[in-house]
């Protein structure tokens, strides 16, 4: 029987090209990358990965080296699930969500990559396949730009291919936040898909006021408008606030897409495959969705998440993420007339040029 032989992690800080903003993060110069590479006793490799913020993603480093690989070594790799549980329940009592999921997601991604490329498929034809043709948008992080570099930054998205485009919302009088919508929505036109993300930034009172406020704009959605544990604030802004409602990205288990569907206090789940649990529980959120006949969409990863999105029957736009490796990438992301296509290389057909990433391992 095959095993998983070896997991290897790394961390790396990941310099950004442009300093981005946002209401949560402020100014964000870089983003840390921490990558897993598993083996099998055949020699075949599988590689996942996961980030973060500013938010600790040494402890994701160290959850895996210490915690989670010596669970994984030994195992059958086509025993996805029952490794995802056995990773769950080893850091159950020191995560329960937040690093520890993240931890997982990367192994688990890694998993899934060395399953598909055993098999010969690309992930998403592995995972039962829907459409390869996925619509795509680009998620702008430019809270801080002016509003000329905004504007050129959407003709600049438009001419890379998209026809969708996600800008940043939440500065310190919500009548900036509405005069660069405006300003946005008349530069774009009345009819091109435009959604904005507050990054949490409002209690539930202020979201109604800035969806009601926003309103005007045919807004595709309102992203994090509050923060993910508030579920009844969310339940209001659905109701309320005129506007469609993303979220998820800030959402670390599958019992939380579940509390907060069930509730009716979303309209577009956003699970980050890279922190909600890996392939294993991005999947199961996908079909949670389905089942409450909602669209899914995605935050971050575009290179990985476009095989999640191929195979899910309710998927709406993919987010094309600032946080992109593509500098570092054998096969960076295409995108054409606001959609791109999921590979047909084995697994996800991620090929990381590891000799300019050691240059950031730390």
């Amino acid at each position: 029987m095959t095993t998983i032989a070896s997991v290897r992690t790394d961390y790396h800080l990941i310099p950004l090209e442009t300093v981005l903003s946002d209401s949560t993060h402020g100014s964000i110069p870089h983003f840390e990358l921490v990558t897993v590479r598993v083996t099998d006793s055949d020699g075949a490799e599988g590689v996942g990965y996961t980030y973060a913020v500013n938010s600790g993603a040494r402890a994701f480093h160290s959850l895996i080296e210490h915690n989670l690989a010596p669970v994984v070594i030994g195992q059958d790799p086509d025993l996805s699930e029952k490794i995802w549980h056995d990773m769950w329940w080893a850091v159950h009592y020191s995560g329960r969500g937040g690093h520890a999921t993240s931890a997982i997601s990367a192994v688990d991604i890694a998993i899934w990559d060395l399953r598909a490329k055993r098999a010969g498929l690309p992930l998403w034809r592995f995972f039962g396949g829907f459409d390869p043709q996925v619509p795509v948008y680009a998620g702008g992080i430019d809270l801080d730009f002016p509003v000329e570099q905004l504007l050129e930054q959407a003709d600049r998205f438009q001419d890379e291919g998209f026809r969708a485009i996600k800008m940043k919302v939440g500065r310190p009088h919500l009548r900036e936040d509405v005069e660069r919508v405006r300003r946005m929505r008349e530069h774009l036109g009345d009819d091109f898909p435009l959604m904005v993300d507050a990054n949490m930034k409002w209690s539930a009172d202020q979201a109604v006021r800035a969806a009601r406020s926003l309103e005007e704009f045919n807004l595709l959605w309102i992203e994090e408008p509050t923060i993910p544990d508030d579920v009844a604030g969310h339940v209001r802004v659905v109701r309320e606030g005129g506007t469609p409602v993303a979220t998820g990205e800030n959402m670390h288990t599958l019992y939380e897409f579940h509390t907060l569907m069930a509730a009716g206090g979303l309209t577009y789940p956003e699970p980050d495959v890279t922190n909600c649990g890996g392939m294993t529980i991005f999947r199961k959120i996908g079909a949670l969705a389905e089942a409450h006949n909602l669209p899914l969409t995605s935050h971050g990863v575009h290179d990985l998440t476009v095989h999640l999105l191929a195979a899910a029957p309710n998927r709406t736009y993919m987010e094309s993420h600032g946080f992109s490796l593509d500098a570092y990438l054998a096969h960076p992301m295409i995108v054409a007339d606001g959609f791109t296509t999921a590979p047909e290389r084995p697994g996800h057909g991620i090929e990381l040029d590891w000799q300019a990433l050691e240059q950031h391992r730390r």
